[in-house]
């Protein structure tokens, strides 16, 4: 489980790549590299990190789900996910 303050420092960039899309996207399209500069950091889209939306957990993300794969696993097995079984044969 990751600290309340990293998956918080997460939404911020969030909303901050969100706030500045569309400047950014203007001064790119311009070819403004040096206002491009004077923007923060952080509103760049690159920045941003893909997280587990319960546990925080940076790794073994999936996509589809937007979850890791442990907490994945274990909801597929409690039959929390609809239409993921495990499979045998």
């Amino acid at each position: 489980m990751a600290k309340e303050s990293v998956k918080a420092r997460e939404v911020k960039k969030k909303k901050m790549v969100a706030k500045y899309a569309t400047k950014r996207a203007e001064l790119k399209k311009a070819g403004d590299y040096a206002a491009l500069d004077l923007l923060p950091r952080s509103s760049s889209k690159v920045r941003m990190h893909n997280r587990c939306q319960l546990t925080g957990r940076p790794k073994g993300y999936m996509r589809q789900f937007g979850i890791s794969r442990n907490l994945f696993r274990k909801m597929a097995l409690e039959g929390k996910i609809p239409g993921i079984t495990k499979a045998s044969w």
